[in-house]
């Protein structure tokens, strides 16, 4: 197999649930054809509502669950009747679940490097991701965040190439969240093939190379963060605004057609900014108000704007 080749190749991929899905008993399908690749030395992102199809995706790309149409190629095997020997070059992390409750996390963890043949440096890695800090703990009485580092090391101690990615940051706090992201991309230099899954745009946004994104079960998006926002990017903008004042969202509606959404207090953003002549609508109703932000800039659009305006696209297709 070329070293060219991706680490996952998801072509037209295809899967049905039967009568425990269907109370009617007729079979539900679920992945209507989904492709995706994900390369080496690349952060592959996909994204999508819950429902959308991303767990029943990365099951028949794990193996875990056997398609209805289309071909995977997982490291150049069909990862439904892979063999030990592809099990043990492929990594995988999951956001809940997967670890034994009743354990703690340095014996679970060397357990797991005992069952390859060449793992990673545990003791390093154990360091690296501040286990060592909560080692006299079992599984069970682990909070969130501490439980996903464990997760993460247990998905990275056989030295895998292609390693899946659930949730990787859930739960963690600034500081863990950074190691991680740290982490991440030593392995995407490296060269491993990370496959990501995230609700979190902003870590999308951050760590991803190419992007997917699907909804019920079809592809809807792809490209780099660069290439899904450029569109929009010319297009619109977002206004951030903070200040002590109240503002209302249809005062503004009504004055320039622009959406206001209140973020955190006293930090506010305007969608639709389209033109000079919205932005310049938008501060003449901020005088009118007369208010002064104390702070006020101009974003291009984010790779969440984009989901949530497929999303919205979505929604009145439907009504």
């Amino acid at each position: 197999m070329s070293s060219s080749a991706p680490a996952l190749a998801v072509e037209s991929l295809r899967k049905d649930f039967g009568p425990v899905a269907a109370l009617d008993g007729r079979m539900v399908r679920v992945l209507h054809g989904v492709s995706l690749r994900a390369e080496r030395g690349a952060v592959t992102t996909i994204l999508g509502t819950n429902g959308a199809g991303k767990s029943t995706t990365l099951g028949c790309a794990q193996g875990l669950l056997k398609p209805d149409g289309g071909s995977i190629s997982l490291l150049g095997h069909n990862p439904f009747t892979a063999s030990s020997d592809l099990r043990s070059r492929v990594g995988v992390m999951l956001q809940d679940g997967g670890l034994p409750p009743s354990v703690r996390p340095i014996p679970l963890l060397k357990h797991v490097a005992g069952m390859y043949r060449r793992p990673a440096d545990v003791d390093a890695l154990i360091a690296r991701l501040g286990i060592d800090g909560f080692a006299s703990t079992s599984v069970r009485r682990l909070s969130g965040g501490q439980k996903q580092r464990v997760a993460l090391a247990a998905a990275l101690v056989g030295r895998p190439e292609i390693v899946f990615l659930d949730e990787p940051s859930a739960g963690l706090d600034p500081q863990s969240r950074q190691v991680v992201f740290d982490l991440i991309s030593e392995l995407r230099d490296a060269g491993l093939a990370i496959v990501l899954t995230t609700h979190l745009m902003d870590d999308a946004q951050r760590l991803s190379d190419y992007v997917y994104i699907i909804d019920d079960g079809r592809n809807v998006a792809e490209g780099t963060v660069a290439e899904l926002t450029a569109h929009a990017e010319t297009e619109s903008r977002v206004l951030e605004i903070s200040t002590t004042a109240e503002l209302s969202a249809d005062d503004l509606r009504a004055t320039a057609g622009l959406t206001l959404t209140r973020g955190s207090a006293g930090h506010y953003r305007i969608t639709g900014v389209h033109t000079a002549e919205h932005l310049a609508a938008a501060t003449r109703w901020l005088a009118e108000a007369d208010v002064l932000p104390t702070a006020l800039s101009m974003q291009p659009r984010s790779l969440e704007d984009v989901f949530l305006d497929l999303a919205s696209t979505k929604e009145q297709s439907d009504d």
